[in-house]
């Protein structure tokens, strides 16, 4: 996974905002602005991310934060 991060923003920051902005094609080949189709996918990801999160908590499966730190973390340092 990081190796594959490290090759995707070395490719990202080549981009220049002609191509940022250039149609490309989505996967069913319908046309889509380049940076329309990135943010897609990242919608995606978050979509698969909470599906599994929602599946954890319904099995009882404690979930890791993604963030540092979970609810009950936060409202305890903020109580102090």
């Amino acid at each position: 996974m990081d190796r594959l991060h490290v090759e995707s923003m070395q490719i990202f920051r080549e981009l220049s905002d002609e191509q940022w902005n250039a149609k490309g094609k989505s996967p069913d080949g319908y046309p889509i602005t380049v940076w329309k189709l990135l943010r897609a996918m990242l919608e995606h990801e978050v979509h698969h991310r909470g599906q599994i999160y929602l599946y954890l908590g319904i099995l009882g499966v404690a979930a890791p934060s993604l963030f540092g730190l979970n609810e009950q973390q936060v409202k305890n340092l903020s109580a102090t």
